[in-house]
Protein backbone atom coordinates (compact mmCIF):
# COMPACT_ATOMS: atom_id res chain seq x y z
CA UNK A 1 0.00 0.00 0.00
CA UNK A 2 0.87 3.93 -0.71
CA UNK A 3 1.53 4.75 2.36
CA UNK A 4 3.23 8.45 1.62
CA UNK A 5 2.53 11.56 3.31
CA UNK A 6 3.83 14.29 1.31
CA UNK A 7 5.33 17.08 3.37
CA UNK A 8 4.14 20.65 3.14
CA UNK A 9 7.77 22.24 1.18
CA UNK A 10 6.42 19.91 -1.53
CA UNK A 11 3.48 21.74 -3.82
CA UNK A 12 3.07 19.14 -6.88
CA UNK A 13 3.80 15.87 -8.55
CA UNK A 14 3.63 15.19 -12.26
CA UNK A 15 3.74 11.42 -13.37
CA UNK A 16 4.81 11.18 -16.91
CA UNK A 17 4.34 7.78 -18.72
CA UNK A 18 3.84 6.02 -22.15
CA UNK A 19 0.32 4.18 -22.76
CA UNK A 20 1.99 1.29 -24.46
CA UNK A 21 5.56 1.38 -23.88
CA UNK A 22 7.22 -1.67 -21.97
CA UNK A 23 9.42 1.02 -20.12
CA UNK A 24 6.09 2.59 -18.91
CA UNK A 25 4.48 -0.93 -17.69
CA UNK A 26 5.84 -0.61 -13.55
CA UNK A 27 4.45 3.30 -13.41
CA UNK A 28 0.94 1.93 -15.32
CA UNK A 29 1.00 -1.08 -12.76
CA UNK A 30 1.57 1.65 -9.78
CA UNK A 31 -1.19 4.01 -10.93
CA UNK A 32 -3.63 0.78 -11.14
CA UNK A 33 -2.42 -0.65 -7.78
CA UNK A 34 -1.22 2.32 -5.32
CA UNK A 35 -2.48 5.50 -6.79
CA UNK A 36 -5.97 5.24 -5.08
CA UNK A 37 -4.23 4.79 -1.20
CA UNK A 38 -2.06 7.53 -1.97
CA UNK A 39 -4.07 9.98 -2.95
CA UNK A 40 -6.60 8.55 0.33
CA UNK A 41 -3.80 9.64 2.11
CA UNK A 42 -2.73 13.00 0.34
CA UNK A 43 -6.73 14.17 -0.91
CA UNK A 44 -5.85 17.71 -1.63
CA UNK A 45 -2.57 16.83 -2.93
CA UNK A 46 -2.17 17.59 -6.73
CA UNK A 47 -0.59 14.75 -8.21
CA UNK A 48 -0.82 15.00 -11.91
CA UNK A 49 -0.47 11.88 -14.54
CA UNK A 50 0.21 13.04 -18.13
CA UNK A 51 0.19 10.16 -21.12
CA UNK A 52 2.08 10.67 -24.00
CA UNK A 53 3.18 8.55 -26.77
CA UNK A 54 6.92 7.31 -26.86
CA UNK A 55 7.49 9.21 -24.11
CA UNK A 56 10.38 7.81 -20.88
CA UNK A 57 8.28 7.98 -17.93
CA UNK A 58 9.49 9.95 -15.28
CA UNK A 59 8.11 11.66 -11.75
CA UNK A 60 8.76 15.50 -11.66
CA UNK A 61 8.52 16.74 -7.66
CA UNK A 62 7.98 20.66 -7.51
CA UNK A 63 8.62 22.04 -4.03
CA UNK A 64 8.38 25.84 -2.61
CA UNK A 65 10.50 28.25 -4.32
CA UNK A 66 9.82 26.93 -8.00
CA UNK A 67 12.37 24.17 -7.33
CA UNK A 68 11.88 20.92 -9.33
CA UNK A 69 13.54 17.64 -9.47
CA UNK A 70 12.77 14.64 -11.74
CA UNK A 71 13.67 11.24 -11.46
CA UNK A 72 13.09 8.77 -14.52
CA UNK A 73 11.05 5.88 -13.78
CA UNK A 74 12.44 3.89 -16.97
CA UNK A 75 12.18 -0.71 -16.58
CA UNK A 76 11.04 0.12 -12.82
CA UNK A 77 8.58 -2.18 -11.13
CA UNK A 78 5.54 -0.72 -9.20
CA UNK A 79 7.03 -1.21 -5.47
CA UNK A 80 10.41 0.65 -7.57
CA UNK A 81 8.12 3.32 -8.83
CA UNK A 82 6.50 3.80 -4.95
CA UNK A 83 9.91 4.01 -3.48
CA UNK A 84 10.99 6.98 -5.67
CA UNK A 85 7.67 8.91 -5.45
CA UNK A 86 8.51 8.40 -1.36
CA UNK A 87 12.33 9.34 -1.96
CA UNK A 88 10.69 12.79 -4.04
CA UNK A 89 8.55 13.21 -1.15
CA UNK A 90 10.89 13.34 1.68
CA UNK A 91 13.61 15.09 0.22
CA UNK A 92 14.48 19.02 0.53
CA UNK A 93 16.04 20.19 -2.85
Amino acid sequence: MAAVKFASHLKELRILLCQTSKSSQGVRDFIEQQYVSMKKNNPKFPVLIRECSLIEPKVYARYELGKECCIPLSNLKSDEVLAKIQQVASSIP
